[in-house]
């Protein structure tokens, strides 16, 4: 059976208001990511988002990506994504490159669009338009990666590239994996078509449905000329693993319900029209507003949080793996769940819930 690759995901989030609380959790995800350099995860993966205070303060991902870079060896460098609508693809092009080149290349660059009506208003982008701008940002960055450094001439409403070369190119030949983001079956088929890779989340839809829209990626990628054996599909889950399941519960269960009650409204714009994902995001929101023990019944039996002891983790791994996923991507630094807790349940995880996996 094919191992599963086994990653980290990061939101950044600071719980509390000081200057000193939001510069040590930066330092905690980056020590966390030297420590799973080691542990032998595969991809670190940091969002953006913007105006998001205490649920994600990850505004420059390359940034803190740019810093890891410095201090691990091996471990890849996710973009988890890049919101292409809020700058030039030329910039988009060149920052990712030069991370690409100053990692050795090891970036990973995912895509997406983007969920708030707010970030688009900042950046004085039409929220309408939002799957166009990313359409032809995408393309536009591609473009400059396949022309090696000579001009490329771009013209679009959103953007102008006037013939020019642009520098540096990535390490990785023609360019850094490409991934896009979805949490809708409509978005796992556009990537499909394009033959990209799949970065998805359980929180909203659970993985029973989540598991019939990576069946159906997988079709579609077929019936576009691309071998789905060649594709990866990630799914970002909340996951704190500990000796007992009591343990586990008592530790991480108030981090993962403040995660869950910004996650629902963040993720779901209020006119989602996917019939399954409202379904769901209605159970999200009924699940935050239930006492805490109900809430973990109904998030575990969706598979949508793992807070379990090895046994139970394992037994997640394995539906997940069924569910169709290459990748699996641990939120293991959660809620701001304290430092001590994650890297001992990250240890955990890699010592006995998939030590086979750890390559």
């Amino acid at each position: 059976m094919t191992s599963l690759r086994v990653s980290l995901g990061y939101e950044l989030e600071v719980r509390g208001r000081s200057r000193e609380v939001e510069r040590r959790a930066f330092e905690n995800v980056m020590d966390q990511v030297v420590l799973a350099d080691g542990l032998g995860f595969d991809t670190a993966w940091f969002v953006e988002h913007h105006f998001t205070r205490g649920f994600s303060h990850s505004s420059a991902p390359d940034l803190v990506l740019a810093g890891i870079s410095q201090r691990t060896e091996r471990i890849r460098l996710g973009l988890g994504v890049v919101l292409l609508p809020f700058q030039s693809p030329i910039r988009t092009a060149e920052r990712v490159a030069t991370l690409d080149v100053i990692s050795g290349g090891r970036v990973e660059f995912g895509t997406g669009r983007g969920a708030s009506p707010l970030e688009y208003q900042a950046f004085q982008r039409p929220f309408e338009q939002s799957r166009r701008i990313w359409e032809e940002s995408l393309e536009a960055v591609l473009e400059i990666w396949n022309a090696d450094g000579r001009p490329v001439t771009r013209s679009s409403e959103y953007f102008e590239i006037p013939g020019v070369g642009v520098y540096p190119r990535p390490v990785q030949e023609p360019h850094p994996p490409v991934w896009v983001a979805s949490t809708s079956l409509d978005g796992y088929l556009a990537a499909a078509r394009k033959g990209y890779n799949l970065l998805g989340m359980t929180m909203l839809k659970g993985l029973d449905d989540v598991a019939d829209d990576i069946a159906a990626y997988k079709q579609c990628l077929a019936e576009h000329g691309f071998d789905p054996a060649t594709r990866r599909v990630a799914l970002m889950i909340p996951w704190y693993v500990a000796p007992s399941r009591q343990e586990a519960v008592d530790t991480a269960a108030d981090a993962v319900l403040w995660y869950l009650r910004r996650q629902v409204n963040l993720v779901a714009p209020p006119d989602y029209t996917d019939a399954r994902h409202a379904t769901h995001r209605v159970l999200g929101q009924q699940a935050a507003g239930m006492p805490p023990d109900e809430a973990m019944a109904i998030l575990r039996e969706e598979t949508m949080v793992v807070i379990d002891d090895v046994a139970g983790s394992r037994r997640a791994v394995e539906r997940i793996r069924a569910a169709g996923a290459t990748d699996l991507i641990l939120q293991a630094q959660v809620g701001g769940l304290a430092h001590e807790h994650v890297c001992n349940s990250m240890k955990l995880f890699m010592r006995e819930v998939v030590p086979q996996e750890a390559q």
